[in-house]
C-alpha cells in the first residue's frame, strides 16, 4: 500500500489534503464537536471522538484522492465506493451525539440511544475505520497490479 503512494504526485496529495479537511468538517459541524449556534450536543463528546475522526478523514481524503490522476490506469470499483461512503456514514454515526440523533432517537427513543447505541459508537467507529482501510488498501492494490495502459495492449 505504501508502495503506492510513494507514486502519487502533488496534484493527488493535495487533493487527499482538501478532502480530508472537507471531511472533518462535514462531520465535525453537524456532530457539534465543533461548537456552532446552528447544532449542539446534549452529551459532550468522548475522549475518542476526535482522534477517530481524524483517522477517518485520512482515510477518506486519500481513498477520494485515489480516484483522481489517471482514470485509465486504475478501474473504478463499486465495491471501494460503497466502503467508502459506508465508512464516512459509519463515523459520522459514531462521533455524534447518541440523543442529538433525530434517526437514532426515532428508532430507540432517548432511553434506547443511551442504553444500546451510546455503547456501540466505539464499534461503529471501529468498524468504520476498517471498511475505510479495506477500500483505500483495495484501490491501492489496483494501482500496482496492473500498470499497463490499455492502449498500451496490442494483440
Amino acid at each position: 500500500m505504501i508502495a503506492a503512494l510513494r507514486f502519487w504526485p502533488a496534484r493527488r496529495w493535495l487533493i487527499a489534503a482538501l478532502v480530508a479537511l472537507g471531511s472533518t468538517l462535514v462531520i465535525a459541524i453537524p456532530t457539534a464537536l465543533i461548537a456552532t449556534p446552528i447544532f449542539g450536543r446534549e452529551i459532550p463528546p468522548t475522549w475518542w471522538a476526535w482522534p477517530a475522526l481524524l483517522v477517518s478523514s485520512i482515510l477518506i481524503g486519500l481513498l477520494v484522492a485515489s480516484y483522481v490522476a489517471d482514470p485509465a490506469r486504475v478501474p473504478t470499483d463499486r465495491a471501494t465506493t460503497r466502503g467508502g461512503w459506508a465508512g464516512s456514514l459509519l463515523t459520522f454515526f459514531a462521533v455524534g451525539c447518541p440523543v442529538c440523533n433525530k434517526l437514532v432517537l426515532l428508532a430507540l427513543g432517548t432511553t434506547g440511544a443511551l442504553t444500546w447505541f451510546e455503547p456501540v459508537q466505539p464499534f461503529l467507529q471501529l468498524l468504520a475505520v476498517v471498511v475505510l482501510a479495506w477500500a483505500l488498501r483495495t484501490r491501492l492494490r489496483g494501482e500496482l497490479a496492473c500498470r499497463i495502459r490499455p492502449e498500451e495492449v496490442h494483440v
